[in-house]
């Protein structure tokens, strides 16, 4: 598409956190995006350039926690701040930008990714916001999100023969900076006789199972059943991290789930996750090849096929720095794809592939 035939697209960040910065800076890389707002909840935040709080030059742009004075006009809302510890709370503001007439793209909302499978009375409400707004809402990310769904399926067609798709999630969250969902949700750092409730089977099936669905739709393969699995190990020794303080010898220390997809009699769609708070925990399972973590696509077929991504962003912690870079950048490089699309939930099988070039520096 020549110069003349693009479109610009103005567009709020809301959060500013682990994936917010991240997204500015895409934002104010992309060649046909203009970033216009940025919601923030800290009140020691507001009045600060967007530019400053994402650790590149000022933008221009003030953080404000006045979602009012700037989602209202945007084309498209990225909507980073989490859902997971205020679930009524984000809902609304999903609905509320909706009927603003923004398009949101967000990795908070699980239960949406797939929209086929959406539960009826959270499609109804999201559903009556998109029309009333005419606007759209695409959730990904990473894991759930674009290494489980758009990669492999890239894989298969350059494989033959295939056994088993296996995305593996191999991470030390020990620079995870979430020490509230790491502890609480997650489960480090707390007795093995308690099961955290991430994993948990309704929760494992509720934030993974729309991934292997929307896999299996750009497949064209129909999914049977989903199952899932558990193992834990505790910690041999205290452990001390940087980002979340002690955890005690005793607790949880790693943890291994797999949920799989049963296609045509086998489990032939798996997500596996090994997980640990210190590298040392857990060591008969498998390891990341790469400084604190990775994810991988193994295609069992012909031929064996592995592909392993590993990002470092700059002034980020660690591998789980760049995992939350990817998963912006996914979202922030879909915005016109999903400005352009009918008013609704999306998933991956909706969307066209973003630009390639819009995010190349120009000399």
């Amino acid at each position: 598409m020549g110069e003349g035939q693009r479109q610009r697209r103005n567009v709020v960040v809301w959060g500013t956190g682990n994936v917010g910065r991240p997204a500015i800076r895409a934002v104010a890389a992309h060649r046909d995006l203009d970033l216009v707002g940025v919601v923030v909840a800290d009140p020691t935040k507001v009045g600060e350039d967007a530019g400053t709080l994402a650790g590149i030059a000022p933008l221009g742009c003030i953080a404000t926690t006045d979602a009012e004075a700037v989602v209202p006009g945007a084309d498209a809302v990225i909507y980073t701040a989490t859902a997971d510890t205020r679930p009524g709370d984000a809902l609304n503001d999903l609905e509320w930008c909706l009927r603003s007439g923004a398009n949101v793209l967000s990795t908070s909302f699980y239960a949406l990714s797939h929209p086929a499978t959406v539960p009826v009375g959270l499609a109804e409400r999201v559903g009556a916001a998109c029309e009333e707004g005419g606007a759209s809402v695409f959730v990904s990310g990473i894991d759930p999100g674009w290494v489980v769904d758009v990669l492999p399926a890239i894989a298969a067609t350059v494989s033959a023969n295939i056994a088993e798709i296996r995305v593996q999630e191999l991470f030390d969250y020990s620079l995870y900076d979430q020490p509230d969902v790491v502890r609480n949700i997650i489960g480090f750092g707390r007795s093995l006789d308690e099961l955290p409730l991430m994993l948990h089977d309704g929760s494992l099936r509720f934030v993974w199972e729309p991934a292997l669905r929307n896999l299996a739709d750009l497949l064209g393969v129909e999914v049977e059943v989903v199952t899932t699995s558990v193992e834990r190990c505790a910690l041999d020794t205290d452990v001390d991290t940087d980002a979340m303080g002690h955890f005690a010898a005793g607790t949880q220390g790693a943890f291994r789930f797999e949920v799989s997809a049963v296609v045509a009699g086998r489990p032939s769609l798996v997500i596996e996750h090994v997980t640990r708070i210190h590298p040392d925990c857990a060591p008969h399972w498998p390891r990341p090849s790469s400084p604190g973590g990775e994810h991988k696509v193994v295609i069992s077929g012909n031929p064996h096929l592995e592909l392993t991504v590993h990002g470092v962003e700059r002034d980020e912690p660690g591998a789980a720095g760049g995992g939350n870079a990817v998963a912006a950048n996914r979202l922030v490089n879909a915005v016109p794809q999903v400005c352009d699309a009918p008013p609704g939930v999306l998933g991956p099988a909706d969307l066209p592939t973003p630009d390639p070039a819009a995010q190349l520096r120009p000399e």
